[in-house]
């Protein structure tokens, strides 16, 4: 069967949660809500007003993140937890950084295409469902960010970033990367760290992503480009395969002449190839049904 991708072409806060009951499947017990919370500086980031409705109606009231590997203000926790202040999260939200304290939680990859393991912080096991949310757009590494890289990087721990950006080589927690790996493998990296979170919320997870603020860059970067696509509309699933593939095709099929600048960002960094690579392994399917509501 076809995964079901739910798509509205309204933009506004209302919209998530008529996503939400349309996907139907009701988050119960300790539900984190993954956020992308932005890096100093960057503009395009979705404000926590935009998702606070939605997270009262599904009943959450925490947000997580982990902190980063790169220099920025968000690779330390008392960095990371002022610009969480600064950009309001901690007015609307509890705020939990996953990786604040060790030892990280190590969730194995199986199978996997390159990673046998994936650090992420070890507060996740508080929690019994997960809510991920973010922004499309794309990235200046993995040549999108959606779905996939939420669960992947956006999970992963100081370490597990490491490891997923090294392609594997860096897997002691003392060591940060200092080099990318080749595009294929980092997309296929993110590809096994995202199947280790999907297993190990076992389904108890939605996934809806907002279409707007279409930029080439993503909201790690403090400097970014300013979106060049009109706003195109929010999608949601279970299938975080499914959703990122209907994101990617509503970009194609777009007539908007920015589309062209974006998918040159994406195709110049191998950004699809995460949708063969995670679905090798059994993380979603690209095949898919949009429903529009």
């Amino acid at each position: 069967m076809k995964s079901k991708v739910y798509f509205t072409r309204e933009t506004d806060s209302a919209a998530t949660i008529k996503l939400y009951d349309a996907v139907g499947l009701k988050l119960t017990g300790n539900i984190a809500f993954k956020i992308h919370s932005g890096e100093d500086g960057n503009q395009n980031f979705l404000r926590p007003t935009f998702w606070k409705p939605l997270a009262d109606y599904v009943g959450t009231d925490t947000v997580v993140e982990c902190n980063t590997a790169y220099p920025g203000e968000r690779n330390s926790t008392e960095k990371h937890l002022k610009l969480i202040e600064k950009h309001e999260w901690t007015k609307y939200f509890k705020v939990d950084i996953m990786d604040a304290e060790g030892p990280d939680m190590v969730l194995p990859v199986e199978p996997g295409n390159i990673l046998e393991k994936n650090y992420v912080g070890k507060n996740l096991k508080n929690y019994d469902a997960c809510l991920i949310a973010g922004h499309f757009k794309g990235h200046p590494a993995g040549g999108y960010g959606g779905a996939l890289k939420q669960l992947s990087i956006g999970f992963a721990s100081t370490v597990g970033k490491s490891l997923i950006h090294s392609a594997g080589e860096y897997d002691d927690q003392n060591v940060v990367w200092d080099h990318m790996a080749s595009n294929e493998d980092f997309t296929e990296c993110m590809a096994d760290a995202a199947k280790s979170v999907v297993d190990y919320f076992g389904g108890n997870a939605v996934y809806i992503f907002a279409m707007k603020n279409l930029s080439v860059d993503c909201d790690c970067c403090n400097i970014a480009e300013d979106p060049c696509m009109k706003d195109i509309g929010i999608l949601a699933s279970t299938d975080p395969v499914a959703l990122d593939k209907a994101c990617l095709d509503l970009i194609w099929s777009s007539d908007d002449p920015g589309r062209d600048h974006l998918i040159e960002r994406i195709e110049s960094r191998e950004g699809r190839h995460i949708i063969e690579a995670a679905e090798r392994i059994g993380v979603g399917s690209s095949e898919y049904e949009l429903i529009e509501i």
